[in-house]
């Protein structure tokens, strides 16, 4: 078979030989790589879709699994460099592309002769004698067929593409916007009195800020290692109330920027779109469409499991709300404790009663102790080892290249890292695959993700120090990487990350975690970075203790963003002629204890449902947080570092990928299926 790599070998996207070009991708490459692969497979499908005889996975499923990856590994660097490196000429020509491949999306899933295809497969005699993997991707199929509207009259069909066409171009819209207008917005300081409280790390990033826009003084931005020290530490409470309220109304009618990249009716359009197109293919609401493919057996499930868990969580926020408001008034003479002061007032509480402060910890977690730290965790559990890499093009030059290799030297998979903020890349922290896993007859493909973060960058001749709140989101991330990276799974449709639902991708993420508080671990992952003391015993103490301080206000904040995201896409019409902020307010007074101020506009800034895979889906955290805490409290009983439970998790979770059900998956490593009791345990939150 031809490809467009045969075709085009000057355009770098459609070279496929290795690892992406990236630092040869250029906008002028974008579209006519992403018009080549469609037309070409486009051109096959519609070959496959004339042979009716098609009915084995080699002559059909198989075939269309490589055009599938193929349109993956030219789409992924462009999606990865809109994200890293946001440029205008990049950003017009992936917005131009995005409807193009949505259209695409929608064909496949809505074509009867592929269906058929599929259909056939599965009725063929021999299907039990499929592969795990293979029965799973076929079953899936047409699964997601159905969702698609296979078995829609033309012009439902053609309205159900319109829709999921309009979607991907609002959805990235709503993602440009929180960029643009979190790029937009800095606090310029030229007094030094102003910085007063701030720790040094922080006015030495502000200060470099400064420097690199060519003026003097200090620059803080919403970038999270600017805006998060800000908010934690600043004694000045009008610039908190700056800074916050800059932050909070981003992308919306409010703030410093108002109405210039509102979000407000790219949410409106989105809800109503969502709904009308679970509607087309028979669904009362979104959520009820977007959980055929999770965990959960339907909404009310998930809605009764938020309220649970609020229930055990909510009495706890409350009593840490009013401990904090008598905390202010008692010490500090503030009577009307707001948002923007309860970072603030909560770090000098957590310090006052555990003498713990984050900053202190911050010394002892330079970048370069805490990679070396999480490997040596991977090598003592799984037996792998990371290593650095040598030959791959990358987009920036603070990216880092690696690799895993098993006991016998086996190439399992390899990442890009790139650690640090910066202007024009998106904020927070997220791996991301760049290639996946798969077999042909010449040679296994070995996947390649992209794990990336915001952390503050070096300064002033330091390295990167982190918090301990960084480093746990570094192991998240790299749980992700594994999931990714060590699948043995053959076929890209259920290899790694790929066919895991969506409640189920937390649970490798969120159990790496655990050893960030670990004492056997923390001795390796910390390392002063003056003297490569590790992290003393009476400051891990410290820290421990603090670990589930105002742990019931935290539940209650993740619980109210994950039930309004239900409410938002089941009960909720957009139609209705009511608003969004109304069901977000309602949702409040249910379930939150701090309430922010009228003009708090979170949800214009929520990407995770607007703009990323959550929507119906934000209760995912919390639903794969019982089943990390659950698998971690074997290792717990047997030892930290047991080898046997480390390569159970290995074997049963890891390698896997999406090839089986994520609850077999589970009770195949724990021996039984899962139990909240070690979640309320870890959270602090058990009776």
């Amino acid at each position: 078979m031809s490809t467009t790599a045969d075709k085009s070998p000057c355009n770098p996207l459609l070279d496929l030989r290795g690892l992406p070009l990236f630092d040869a991708i250029r906008a002028e490459h974008v579209e006519p790589a992403v018009d080549a692969v469609l037309a070409d497979n486009r051109a096959g499908i519609d070959a496959l879709g004339r042979r009716e005889d098609a009915a084995t996975w080699g002559d059909f499923a198989g075939a269309l699994e490589e055009m599938s990856e193929r349109l993956d590994r030219v789409w992924s660097p462009v999606r990865h460099l809109n994200a890293v490196m946001d440029q205008p000429e990049l950003r017009e020509a992936y917005n131009r592309c995005v409807p193009r491949l949505s259209a695409y999306s929608t064909e496949v899933g809505q074509d009867e002769r592929l269906y058929r295809g599929y259909r056939r497969i599965a009725d063929a005699e021999n299907f039990d004698a499929l592969g795990t993997a293979q029965r799973r991707i076929v079953t899936s199929a047409l699964r997601d067929f159905r969702l698609a509207g296979v078995a829609l009259e033309p012009d439902a069909k053609a309205r159900f593409k319109a829709i999921q066409e309009e979607l991907s171009t609002l959805s990235s819209r709503f993602e440009q916007n929180v960029l643009d207008a979190t790029d937009a917005w800095y606090l310029h300081i030229e007094d030094e009195p102003q910085l007063t409280g701030l720790p040094s790390s922080a006015v030495d990033l502000a200060r470099d800020n400064a420097r690199q826009a060519g003026v003097a003084g200090w620059r803080f931005n919403l970038e999270a290692p600017s805006y998060v020290p800000f908010m934690t530490y600043a004694d000045s409470r009008e610039l908190r109330r700056q800074v916050y309220e800059a932050y909070v109304c981003r992308a919306s009618e409010l703030g410093p920027h108002a109405g210039r990249w509102d979000n407000t009716p790219v949410i409106d359009r989105i809800l109503a779109l969502r709904r009308e197109a679970a509607r087309l293919v028979g669904y009362p609401h979104f959520s009820e469409y977007a959980l055929e493919t999770r965990m959960a057996r339907g909404t009310q499930e998930v809605v009764d499991f938020l309220r649970g868990l609020a229930g055990h969580a909510r009495p706890a926020a409350e009593r840490e709300w009013a401990e904090l408001q008598a905390f202010a008034r008692d010490t500090h003479g503030l009577g009307d404790l707001q948002a923007w002061d309860v970072p603030y007032y909560a770090e000098k509480l957590k310090r006052q009663r555990y003498r713990f402060d984050r900053e202190d910890v911050r010394p002892y977690f330079p970048v370069k102790r805490v990679l070396s730290g999480l490997f040596e965790v991977v090598r003592r559990l799984f037996g792998m080892e990371v290593l650095p890499a040598q030959g791959a093009p990358v987009w920036h030059p603070d990216v880092r290249f690696m690799e895993i290799r098993d006991a016998q030297a086996g190439l399992r998979g390899q990442f890009y890292l790139d650690l640090y903020a910066r202007p024009h890349k998106r904020g927070g922290a997220w791996m991301d695959s760049c290639r996946s896993r798969r077999r042909s007859a010449e040679e296994v493909q070995s996947p390649v993700a992209c794990l990336t973060c915001n952390f503050p960058r070096p300064v002033s001749g330091r390295p990167s120090l982190l918090s301990h709140d960084d480093v746990i989101t570094l192991f998240h991330e790299f749980g992700h990487g594994l999931h990714h990276m060590l699948t043995q799974v053959d076929y890209t449709g259920v290899s790694g990350i790929n066919g895991v639902a969506w409640d189920a991708v937390e649970l490798p993420s969120q159990f790496l975690e655990n050893w960030c508080w670990e004492e056997q671990a923390l001795a390796f992952i910390s390392g002063h970075h003056e003297t490569g003391e590790p992290l003393p015993g009476e400051m891990l103490e410290k820290m421990r203790a603090a670990k589930n301080f105002q742990s019931g206000m935290a539940t209650a904040r993740q619980i109210e963003f994950a039930l309004f995201d239900m409410r938002l896409h089941s009960d909720f019409d957009p139609a209705g002629g009511r608003s969004v902020q109304s069901l977000l307010d309602e949702v409040r007074d249910e379930v939150a204890v701090v309430r922010p101020p009228a003009f708090n506009r979170f949800q214009n800034g929520f990407a995770h449902i607007f703009a990323g895979g959550y929507a119906a889906g934000y209760y995912s955290y919390k639903w794969a947080e019982v089943l990390s805490a659950d698998a971690y409290s074997r290792f717990e009983e047997a030892g930290i570092f047991d080898r046997r439970a480390g390569l159970d998790f290995l074997h049963a979770v890891l390698e896997q990928g999406g090839s089986r059900d994520p609850l077999e998956l589970f009770v195949e490593f724990r021996g039984r299926e899962p139990e909240i009791g070690a979640l309320l345990r870890h959270s602090g939150l058990a009776a």
